[in-house]
């Protein structure tokens, strides 16, 4: 087995280093070449043809998401992006990943020499699954499309429903490839939707609120970062906020009876934290009407038992056909548990979540 080669890409010095080192210590895996920018990537990118490359956002003469952009268009390759952790690093990120990035990390804080080994094993991990997407790149570099073709008329407020009664709700989860796949998804949601919505997207805080407001700022529905204790409206989305399980709780009778979220900081379960699995089991346990779980792209299976628990209590499941997946593993180990309705590429979600509500 040939090694998967690796362009490191950062304007700092020590970072292109220590990358250097993670890479070139693990096991199949070896750094080709070292890039100070992103015009010293584009040319470096042609000469070495790299598997996959780590491009720092932050960088002088030409920035990571304008090198991004260039080699999605020209010749595209799996990137993993270095986000720093601040408001505008988070918005940057979920920029890059919309341009076509496979995944990023959070860069540590404070002291980097001390905290580098946070992140070793999670960069391994990710540039061997970023070596794996290189032949479905071209649908992660195919922009999304244009959110006027989406959603025609776009209204400038969002309907409410705080006075409906939850009788539907529909529980996502996803993981690598996620971001850019809800938003071929809740788009195509219309703003009277009559269930309220319930998405896990494994990624670390300070990312899940940059994500859902910006999938908020494209969507016909209310889309926020979950929090603690607020009822569960039809026509809204919640977003578990990184490092947080998602869980939700019931609470009076009859008409009055309501749905509560929970965030809870109870151990990682299959090494995620929010998990899939948690938000769909308390779900089926709590709710009392019509369920429909999604699983999406992802590393993995997550969700896999979560959806045992909806179809128990005569839910429906969907899962994201091969095809359209950046990572076929979370889909695929649902699509194994035999408790799957409907397998479909990702620009059927949409319309099939409607049909089973």
């Amino acid at each position: 087995m040939k090694p998967i080669r690796v362009l490191v890409v950062d304007d700092s010095a020590f970072m292109r280093k220590v990358i250097s080192d993670i890479v070139n210590q693990a096991p199949g895996l070896e750094v080709v070449g070292i890039a100070r920018d992103g015009a010293d990537a584009l040319k470096k990118i042609q000469d070495l043809k790299p598997d996959v490359i780590t491009m720092d956002i932050e960088m002088p003469v030409l920035d990571g998401m304008s090198a991004l952009e260039k080699i999605m268009q020209n010749n595209p390759v799996p990137v993993i992006m270095l986000s720093s952790l601040t408001r505008e690093g988070a918005e940057k990120t979920m920029k890059a990943l919309e341009l076509g990035a496979v995944d990023f990390i959070a860069k540590p804080s404070g002291q980097i020499s001390l905290d580098i080994d946070k992140i070793q094993n999670q960069l391994v991990e990710k540039i061997f699954i970023a070596a794996d997407t290189k032949n479905k790149i071209a649908n992660i570099s195919t922009s999304p499309r244009p959110i006027r073709e989406i959603v025609p008329n776009l209204p400038r407020s969002k309907i409410n429903l705080d006075h409906k009664q939850l009788n539907k709700i529909v529980l996502i989860g996803t993981s690598t490839g996620g971001p850019k796949a809800l938003q071929e998804v809740i788009p195509t949601l219309p703003a009277s939707i009559d269930a309220a919505i319930m998405i896990v997207q494994h990624m670390p805080p300070g990312f899940t609120k940059s994500l859902a407001e910006r999938l908020d700022s494209i969507s016909r529905i209310k889309v926020k970062e979950a929090e603690q204790g607020e009822k569960v409206v039809p026509g809204c989305a919640y977003i578990a906020p990184g490092d947080s399980h998602m869980l939700v709780k019931s609470h009076g009778f009859g008409q009055e009876r309501s749905l509560n979220i929970v965030l809870d900081k109870s151990p990682p379960r299959g090494g995620h934290r929010p998990s899939v699995d948690n938000m769909m089991e308390s779900a089926a346990e709590q709710f009392w009407a019509h369920m429909v779980g999604v699983i999406m792209t992802g590393m993995g299976s997550d969700g896999a038992e979560g959806i045992k628990e909806i179809k128990g209590k005569k839910g429906k499941n969907i899962a994201e056909d091969k095809s359209s997946c950046i990572v076929y593993g979370m889909p695929k180990a649902a699509a194994e548990t035999g408790t799957v309705d409907k397998v479909v590429p990702l620009n059927e979600i949409g319309d099939w979540i409607l049909r089973m509500l």
